[in-house]
């Protein structure tokens, strides 16, 4: 069904192309006839009188006999290419060379234009009351040109054939892809062809499908790694709700234990609720007018990070950015070691305007290869054990989601004399004035 309405659209489009080059072409033509024959008028014009002229001298005096005057008009009109036809002033037709020829108007005094079946043809009044009709062989008619434009339109149709079948093959071409994308083909992909508005399409449509995979394997990583994530401390809270069941009298500290299982399930599930909206390409955020340098203070208190910071007012989603810097922190004392974390925030000039954030430690450091792999979601460096003590994953991940939904960015790389630094760059969302 779909090749079939393909191929009427290639049919109309070569149709109508087709059919807009020969009314062209026609116009053209009949244009250019009348301006030939506007340009050539006065030529015939003078060349038939001539003609005319020459003939009448010629004709033999009325009371010669009609046979004469017959041979005469044949004669005349052979040697010099035209037809010819003598009437009578009663309206009767004396000799001729062809019956096409019209009768003039009876009372006609003077030379002038008559219209036939086969063209114009002139009339001219003799002395003795008779009237002689003269025509050219070859006049200028539109037929030759008409011939000519239907054999230029078969030509144009001839070459126009391919490129209208090329451009509808290039449809057909995209069509296909998005039909594979909607049966679930997530690889289909379209050739890019030339450099006008179908390749233009086959572009972003090739963006559009590698967007919509990246999304969905994203998706994909994400639902496996969640439900390992959410089995561990799942599996944990069942075997301490046995052992308390088991012991009784030390029941209260499987309790506790529990209870900070079932913490660490809330905190993820709030997590990856945060991350799934997160992956939204333009997430709509409550915007409020925040000062990120009294926020990165605020944060630091919890986790005894040295701030140095100033005023950097912004305009943005308050939420996200307690759980970006939280987030930040936390991993900076986690791969610390004990060891000092330093933060920090300045303003950032530009348009629109916007901060800087960064988080500094003393602690091992990131090699090459993972300083990107540890925005992705629960990725954990080697080594890193899972738990409560070494979180979920999804910290980093949440940062750079946040930053993006903010305009910005996040970066991860080496500090001088060792240790690790993540800057965070975050741009005014004010709406344009």
């Amino acid at each position: 069904m779909r090749r079939h309405l393909y191929h009427r659209l290639y049919h109309r489009i070569f149709v109508s192309l087709l059919l807009f080059v020969f009314i062209a072409l026609t116009l053209s033509a009949l244009a250019g006839h009348f301006l030939l024959f506007q340009v050539f008028r006065p030529h015939l014009n003078d060349r038939v009188l001539s003609l005319a002229a020459e003939l009448a001298r010629e004709l033999p005096p009325l009371d010669h006999p009609p046979a004469e005057l017959q041979a005469t008009v044949e004669r005349v009109a052979a040697a010099h290419r035209v037809h010819a036809a003598v009437w009578s002033s009663d309206g009767r037709r004396l000799a001729f060379t062809s019956t096409d020829l019209p009768a003039p108007p009876q009372g006609t005094t003077s030379t002038r234009w008559l219209m036939a079946a086969t063209g114009p043809v002139l009339a001219v009044p003799l002395a003795d009351g008779r009237q002689l009709v003269v025509q050219p062989h070859h006049i200028p008619r539109p037929t030759g040109f008409l011939l000519a434009v239907t054999a230029l339109a078969g030509l144009l149709a001839l070459a126009s054939h391919p490129v209208a079948r090329l451009v509808t093959r290039r449809l057909e071409d995209l069509e296909a892809g998005v039909r594979r994308l909607g049966e679930g083909d997530l690889g289909a992909r379209v050739e890019v062809k030339g450099h006008d508005e179908l390749a233009t399409l086959a572009g972003s449509f090739n963006q559009a499908a590698e967007r919509l995979q990246q999304l969905v394997e994203a998706q994909r990583r994400v639902l496996a790694s969640a439900s390992h994530e959410l089995r561990s401390p799942l599996t944990r809270l069942r075997v301490g709700l046995e052992l308390a069941r088991e012991d009784l009298a030390g029941a209260g500290k499987c309790i506790d234990d529990a209870v900070a299982e079932v913490e660490e399930l809330d905190s993820l599930v709030e997590e990856l609720l945060l991350a799934g909206r997160l992956e939204l390409s333009h997430p709509a955020l409550p915007l409020e007018a925040v000062d990120v340098g009294a926020l990165l203070t605020a944060e630091a208190a919890r986790t005894g990070a040295h701030v140095l910071a100033t005023a950097a007012p912004l305009r943005a989603d308050p939420r996200l950015l307690r759980v970006m810097l939280r987030n930040l922190l936390e991993n900076a004392r986690r791969y610390s070691l004990g060891g000092a974390v330093e933060a920090g925030v300045q303003p950032l000039d530009g348009v629109p305007p916007g901060v800087r954030v960064w988080v500094a430690d003393r602690g091992p450091g990131v090699g090459e290869a993972e300083r990107e792999r540890i925005f992705e979601p629960f990725y954990r460096p080697a080594g890193h054990t899972e738990g409560r003590d070494g979180g979920v994953g999804l910290g980093l991940y949440l940062v750079r989601r946040i930053a993006h939904a903010h305009g910005g960015a996040a970066t991860c790389r080496p500090r001088d004399g060792g240790g690790t630094l993540f800057e965070v760059t975050l741009r005014d969302q004010s709406p344009p004035a």
